[in-house]
């Protein structure tokens, strides 16, 4: 399937670059959500080409694009995804034979490694969740997504993806299987405590007539009754409890639940494999950044100093 909708002829100089474009597009073996990020990403070169008459684009065309988004002041993680989605298309249209690579070996730029998004304390929590309404089917569902979130560090496209029916057991446990970031089916769970199993079972009692296929988290509106909440409106659904707590900050998202998750778990005794095991990072050097933040903040040398200079 083709993703050209968003891509205009007219944004190229070249159009047999173009039309090597979509034959890239239609080629790459991965899910329509990447496609279409390579599509948008192209579609910025391919008008950056366009915007300086550039024909025949080499490899210092490829070098002042990166300098341009710099330029621009985008996220680095923007420009990474940008120039990722240039390397792969030239590296295939040199193995296609129809144009030679010109940004092979273009480096990135650097990304930190630091958490973009803040985490909340226990007590942070605490005051999230009993602040939170349970009146209304609404709002039992919205606490029973924070509450799992929270506990679980579950991104939004799993919570979205969540049937009724993937409530299960595990030995002697309550879990959730969940569809996974990059998985393509539901082959990975995540453990109910007591506590949360019984805020979701609250939830769903106010949806008798709802089956195993249905959504676990549903929409509650007039004209989206019973569908599927999005990514989008949950992460509302979590900024909107962040803000009525007090938390008004753009550090703290919907996102900052699963970081929360992580922190939490390892202040109260997860080792690093249980943090990489509840986050499902196929890499532990991943994890570990969480770790080497904690291990930051514990380190007291510039109150030392300061007492030995200052007392």
């Amino acid at each position: 399937m083709l993703y050209t909708d968003d891509v205009d002829n007219r944004l190229t100089t070249n159009p047999n670059l173009f039309s090597m474009y979509e034959r890239f597009i239609s080629y790459i073996d991965v899910s329509e959500a990447t496609a279409k990020t390579y599509s948008r990403s192209l579609k910025q070169f391919f008008k950056y080409l366009a915007e300086h008459n550039v024909r025949t684009p080499k490899r210092e065309d490829v070098l002042n694009y990166k300098q341009a988004l710099i330029n621009k002041h985008l996220a680095p993680s923007t420009i990474q995804t940008y120039l990722i989605a240039v390397r792969r298309f030239f590296k295939w249209t040199q193995q296609e034979q129809l144009y030679p690579n010109i940004a092979d070996n273009v480096k990135g730029v650097k990304i930190s490694k630091a958490h973009k998004k803040d985490y909340l304390t226990s007590k942070q929590v605490q005051h999230v969740l009993t602040t939170m309404c349970k009146d209304t089917t609404k709002d039992k569902r919205n606490y029973a997504i924070v509450a799992l979130m929270v506990t679980s560090g579950l991104r939004t496209i799993e919570v979205s993806r969540a049937d009724i029916g993937d409530i299960k057991t595990a030995g002697n446990n309550s879990v959730l299987f969940i569809h996974g970031k990059g998985r393509t089916e539901k082959d990975e769970y995540i453990k109910l405590s007591d506590a949360v199993e019984g805020i979701i079972r609250d939830y769903l009692l106010e949806r008798p007539t709802a089956t195993d296929d249905s959504p676990l988290f549903a929409s509650t509106s007039n004209n989206n009754k019973d569908a599927r909440l999005t990514t989008r409106s949950i992460s509302g659904i979590v900024k909107d409890a962040l803000k009525d707590a007090g938390f008004n900050s753009d550090r703290l998202t919907a996102h900052s639940l699963r970081h929360s998750a992580a922190t939490l778990n390892l202040l109260h005794g997860g080792t690093l494999e249980e943090t990489q095991q509840l986050l499902r990072h196929s890499n532990i050097n991943t994890t570990m950044i969480y770790l080497h933040h904690l291990e930051r903040e514990d380190n007291k040398s510039e109150q030392r100093i300061s007492d030995a200079i200052f007392k």
